[in-house]
């Protein structure tokens, strides 16, 4: 049967027409959760990166972010995301990829953002998030959580009896617990969706936040008293089904990356510049802010290390105290 040439043309441009319209209509949409408030800066770190990965995709890949616990607490979404019911995550609990990922967190570790990002930067950062792909996930970015210190609605903590009794809530990160537990403090580890309400009805009397969440999610209006002791920091990890990924084409995966790349480099700056305001306008709201000196503090830490060096092995936490050290 002969084709007339106008039919055959006519047809290839359907054809054409279909598929494009097709792949528009197949659009990918990848869910992210996080704990953080709408108006935190995790927040804006992600709606940015959103604008760079359906911009660079042409909208071929779609961000939908769930905030402020939408989607579930740190640990529920951490599993969501192992078992694919969730796309991305961010958070510090992690116990489902590897909980050796939170040797970064050790007590006293760190005493600068800058030390921080050069360890994880370098052969440190590469070898954690090497932990992730055999429990089917993607470590794409490690946003800061930042430095943590002590709130409490009783007095000021200056030296380590000032912890002696104190019910301080914790993430329920196990190094966290223990290191409050050795400070000399009652740890309780409480979900963040659920530290406001336990710090405004004194379930607790305090808590170790970072200080861009202490104040994005107001859990100083339960707090009277901010010691800076920059005693421990914690990363937001942000992690992926790894399968998931793999789905995109080459080209929607580099873009997912980059965006993440560029989202991290962003952040990293953002945080850093912010600290000095937050302490400022905590200030403005009626805390009473005080430096610690973190000496007698550190110098009681000694039994931390010796639990977790057991835990996550002695090799990894004296190569990360190392890489600390010279960074």
């Amino acid at each position: 049967m002969r084709i007339d040439r106008r039919t055959f043309i006519a047809g290839v441009a359907a054809a054409s027409t279909f598929a494009i319209t097709g792949r528009a209509l197949a659009a990918t949409t990848l869910k992210v959760a996080h704990s953080s408030p709408e108006d935190s800066l995790i927040q804006q770190g992600l709606l940015k990166f959103k604008a760079d990965v359906e911009k660079a995709t042409g909208g071929s890949v779609k961000i939908s972010i769930f905030a402020n616990g939408l989607l579930g607490d740190e640990g529920p979404v951490n599993e969501a995301v192992g078992d694919g019911s969730i796309d991305m995550g961010l958070g510090g609990v992690v116990d489902a990829i590897d909980p050796r990922l939170n040797v970064v967190s050790l007590p006293f570790l760190f005493d600068s953002f800058t030390k921080v990002h050069t360890v994880l930067d370098g052969p440190i950062g590469t070898q954690l998030k090497a932990m992730a792909p055999a429990k089917g996930y993607e470590i794409i970015g490690v946003l800061d959580s930042g430095f943590r210190s002590f709130t409490n609605s009783k007095h000021p903590i200056q030296k380590p009896a000032d912890m002696a009794g104190l019910k301080m809530r914790t993430p329920p990160i196990p190094v966290a617990i223990e290191t409050i537990k050795v400070l000399g403090a009652l740890p309780q580890a409480i979900p963040y969706g659920e530290v406001y309400t336990s710090l405004q009805s004194g379930v607790v009397d305090g808590a170790e936040p970072e200080l861009r969440d202490f104040y994005d999610a107001k859990w100083y209006e339960g707090q009277k008293y901010l010691s800076l002791s920059n005693y421990m920091w914690m990363a937001n990890w942000w992690y992926a089904n790894k399968a998931k990924l793999d789905s995109l084409t080459p080209e929607e995966r580099k873009a997912v990356l980059d965006a993440a790349a560029a989202t991290q480099a962003w952040y990293r700056t953002a945080i850093m510049d912010s600290y000095a305001g937050v302490i400022a306008k905590l200030k403005e709201k009626g805390l009473e802010v005080n430096a610690v000196d973190t000496a007698p503090f550190a110098a009681k830490v000694g039994p931390v290390y010796e639990t977790f060096s057991k835990e996550y092995g002695a090799d990894l936490v004296k190569a990360v105290r190392d890489a600390a050290a010279k960074s």
